[in-house]
């Protein structure tokens, strides 16, 4: 919700030739420590060669399968198959690192070019009939191979792949989805492009000191020293970058410009050149008209089916209880909110620009608790470090920063992950601030993935978008940014631990989320705190009083966050059960989604339709699946509530156990994974419990 990768040496990328005579780094071994992407070396020209390149023997790979002699089995089709793509797996995610944390025109130039090659290399495979036809003898054989757990569910996962992309369709309906398939590869750039450019362009620049009243001095020397690098210096500049809009909201007491700054949040890509709404409607209606090609009903059914959830039906009966009690709670909160802004502003109606800045003085009068006055004890550097001890403490892995290791930027840092024995476990890459060529968010990504039982170590990478540091004052994290540092790590954790030999392990996007929320849970707790939450200029432990109003008031606000979210999570819903493949009038839609809830003005969705980028930019990974924040939620609420049951946040036998749970990570069916660790199903109670929605 805080809102969504790993690997060491190599001494040869397979599938890659390695004739010294080639420019391209991509051609070539890498001779780097741990054989890691040599990113000086890289230049944009070098990535549509490497693709072409990397298709072209994955393509060969294929041809060789087909035209064997032998009769299919695993071994000769699945096994051969995962390792085809193998050429392409270096520049994919060096690309798409770079796409994401570094783009610049060239680059988006180059994805834009490159959408489409890849989208008909994906169906060149996957409607190939001769690959097909091997694949469908060794799933029917199945029984007759000894196979294991992990094989089977390959197995499993490819045959399903392979229907799922159209491999039993006609010969025009094959046509037909190619087309479909193009269509939305390059829609999804498009969306992408339109909203990093609506959210770069933007600013506010603010000419009086007397508009800044209320904001912390952090806050408005931040925003001095990005007015003086865009060459207006004396001036103070606003951006929609998180690190910038949202302490605005919450501290500036300048109403009107409060306004203006969320107003042109909420209403990036609804006109002009940025415009999304003619490319969302469009892949609204392509994904109905896949859907139903495939022969099902709507784009959640088809997504679903791979998900714990199976289906819409699975997803709503989730929702609409903890939807019911957010929205009861947000009420509940309005009302407080609403009694002190009619003292302080008499007459005045709450508008969704006053919510977080009123929230934050009911915070302030209930429980006595500055957030303003947290910041000193969550300095970058020693959350981080509060990550990396809850690591050691629950797995023994150790962390130390490697300076030799190369870098796409100079603000990227990198640590070494060993075993408690001094084993290496893999590289984690550190990307913590906003720049102009990275998108916003955080996310943990890849640049090698473990496999091979770990003989092939990870690479992981965690990209956020924190507070910058302010002349001598280092980075302040909020406690929402500390939980996101604490979240992200707990996916490259799961990156760096998985003991899988494939690839092509499955992933229902409503599991994935479990290894990254469960490590929220230890963030604020005050064991925890007491470790790493040390005032940045005296080094004093935060003080016991403190932390226990962090513990009291943890439920404080919890209507806001949760109904914020849960509206995006509805309307992704709502947007992936149309029925009919047609255009329709997106805000139209949006609105008779959000008013069918009973959504409360005052409090907007936390993602508009228009500038949705998970579940319509580039790949959109969780179309149909932004809900699957709050279902791991529930299993991340369940699995933490074992640690707490033994009395003990790092009981040895619970660690060891929910180590095998990340060492897995989908190689088995996620429902069984889950039950191996804790002996049951998940239940919802922590969940609400935790949240304060009973």
């Amino acid at each position: 919700m805080r809102s969504t990768c790993c690997l060491a040496s190599l001494l040869v990328l397979p599938g890659f030739a390695q004739t010294p005579t080639e420019a391209n780094p991509f051609f070539t071994e890498w001779k780097t420590p741990f054989g890691t992407p040599p990113f000086a070396e890289i230049k944009e020209d070098h990535f549509l060669p490497a693709f072409r390149s990397g298709m072209a023997r994955q393509k060969a790979a294929i041809k060789a399968i087909v035209e064997s002699k032998e009769a299919p089995n695993f071994a000769n089709t699945i096994e051969a198959y995962d390792r085809s793509g193998a050429a392409l797996e270096p520049v994919g995610m060096v690309f798409g690192a770079l796409s994401g944390a570094e783009t610049n025109p060239r680059l988006q130039a180059i994805n834009r070019e490159l959408a489409p090659l890849q989208a008909k290399h994906r169906d060149d495979i996957s409607l190939d009939e001769k690959l097909w036809s091997r694949v469908k003898v060794v799933w029917e054989n199945r029984a007759k191979e000894k196979l294991d757990p992990e094989q089977l569910r390959l197995l499993e996962n490819r045959f399903k792949s392979f229907v799922r992309s159209g491999a039993n369709l006609s010969a025009e309906q094959k046509t037909r989805m190619r087309a479909v398939n193009e269509e939305l590869s390059k829609l999804g750039v498009q969306f992408g492009d339109l909203l990093l450019k609506a959210t770069k362009d933007y600013r506010m620049v603010v000419d009086k000191a007397e508009d800044l009243k209320g904001l912390p001095e952090n806050q408005k020397a931040a925003a001095a020293q990005a007015a003086k690098k865009a060459g207006l210096e004396g001036k103070w500049l606003f951006t929609l970058d998180g690190p910038s809009i949202w302490p605005f909201l919450q501290f500036a007491e300048n109403r009107s410009l409060r306004q203006g700054l969320l107003s042109a949040y909420l209403d990036r890509c609804q006109a002009g050149e940025t415009d999304t709404k003619p490319t969302v409607a469009r892949i609204a209606a392509l994904r109905v008209e896949k859907a139903k090609l495939l022969g099902y009903p709507t784009w959640a059914d088809f997504v679903l089916e791979e998900n714990m959830a199976k289906d819409p039906g699975g997803v709503y009966g989730l929702l609409k209880p903890v939807w019911k009690g957010a929205l009861a709670k947000a009420k509940v909160e309005r009302e407080e909110i609403r009694a002190l802004m009619a003292k302080e502003l008499p007459g005045a109606k709450l508008e969704s620009w006053d919510w977080r800045f009123y929230q934050d003085k009911v915070r302030a009068a209930k429980y006595d608790l500055d957030e303003e006055a947290l910041k000193p004890y969550f300095s970058l550097d020693k959350v981080r470090e509060g990550a990396f001890h809850v690591a050691t403490r629950l797995y023994g892995i150790t962390f130390s920063e490697r300076k030799d290791i190369p870098v796409y930027h100079p603000e990227v840092r990198v640590f070494e992950v060993k075993e408690k024995d001094g084993r290496h476990l893999g590289l984690l890459y550190t990307d913590y601030h906003p720049r102009p060529g990275k998108r916003g968010g955080a996310w943990c990504g890849s640049l090698r993935p473990a496999r091979e039982g770990h003989k092939i170590t990870p690479l992981t990478t965690n990209v956020c978008n924190f507070t910058r540091p302010s002349g001598d004052q280092p980075a302040l994290l909020t406690p929402d940014e500390t939980r996101t540092l604490f979240h992200e790590f707990g996916h490259a954790l799961n990156n760096l631990f998985y003991m899988g030999q494939y690839r092509g392990g499955g992933r229902a996007q409503d599991y994935v989320e479990l290894p990254s929320q469960i490590m929220e849970n230890w963030a604020m707790e005050p064991e925890v705190l007491k470790d790493y939450a040390r005032h940045y200029k005296t080094g004093e432990s935060i003080p016991a009083v403190l932390a226990a109003k962090i513990k009291q008031s943890r439920t404080f606000g919890e209507g806001f966050a949760t109904t914020e979210y849960m509206a995006a999570a509805l309307l992704d819903m709502d947007w992936h059960t149309l029925t009919e493949p047609k255009v329709v009038d997106v805000n139209a839609f949006e609105k008779a989604s959000l008013d069918k809830w009973g959504l409360i003005p005052e409090i907007p969705s936390r993602y508009r339709t228009p500038f949705f980028n998970h579940i319509f930019g580039g790949g959109s990974g969780y179309s149909a699946g932004y809900y699957s924040y709050i279902w791991s939620a529930v299993l991340d609420s369940d699995a933490f509530l074992a640690f707490k049951e033994k009395g003990n946040l790092f009981d040895p036998a619970t660690s060891a156990a929910f180590r095998k749970l990340l060492e897995k990570g989908q190689t088995e069916e996620p429902a069984a994974i889950y039950r191996a660790f804790r002996g049951r199903d998940p239940k919802v109670d922590a969940l609400l419990e935790k949240r304060g929605l009973k």
